[in-house]
């Protein structure tokens, strides 16, 4: 049956599919940045004192609110940038970003002593403690800086699964993958990817601009 409305139907189908490879690209790049980051190393110490869903449940309130925050930003920032230069500082943003992952992180004293402190509703613990750990973070900051570029629900549903199955993994099996894959061939890994995607988009958008 012909639909009575076939532009709203064309419109509705460009919407799903603006929707999915936002959360496909934004999915797929937060769980790349947070490969190494301080995050999965929060996420292995809290495991230790809290149940396995205590901690990933914390975790994903946390990054919902980080990232809705995030997207936001992103968005003001997008209608302020001329639309054929957004590309080049994605682009930028994203070597800025491989450089970040290649360095590696680790928890710092402050990380250390939330995970100490953490008393009460282990929920509560651990998504405060994630919230406070995320601000101005490499993944918060990207993104913002996917959010400039792309659908804005897409992107927060999707760097939040990244972030959430990123933490999942270190919690689940962090362990055992460690024994065989080094943290050290993982993080060059991700920085590699990163440095590509950034190149790629830096080249579009000079050929746009030009």
């Amino acid at each position: 049956m012909r639909s009575a409305f076939p532009g709203l139907t064309r419109v509705r189908g460009k919407v799903d599919k603006d929707v999915l490879a936002s959360f496909a690209v934004s999915s797929v790049a937060i769980f790349l940045a947070e490969l190494g980051d301080k995050s999965q190393l929060l996420a292995m110490s809290f495991a230790t004192r809290y149940r396995t869903w205590h901690v990933l449940l914390g975790i994903t309130l946390a990054t919902a609110v980080v990232h809705a925050v995030s997207v936001a930003l992103g968005i003001g920032l997008g209608s302020a940038l001329p639309t054929d230069w957004i590309g080049i500082f994605v682009g930028v943003a994203f070597l800025g970003f491989a450089a970040w992952t290649l360095r590696g992180d680790e928890l710092g004293e402050s990380d250390r002593s939330r995970v100490r402190r953490a008393k009460g509703s282990a929920l509560i613990a651990v998504a405060l403690a994630f919230t406070l750990a995320e601000l101005g973070d490499k993944t918060m900051l990207a993104t913002v800086t996917l959010a400039t570029q792309h659908e804005w629900f897409g992107t927060w549903v999707g760097s939040t699964v990244g972030m959430v199955l990123a933490d999942a993994l270190a919690v689940v099996a962090g362990l055992a993958l460690g024994r065989y894959l080094p943290q050290h061939v993982v993080r060059y890994g991700a920085a590699a990817l990163f440095a590509i995607f950034g190149a790629w988009l830096i080249i579009s958008g000079l050929g746009n601009v030009g």
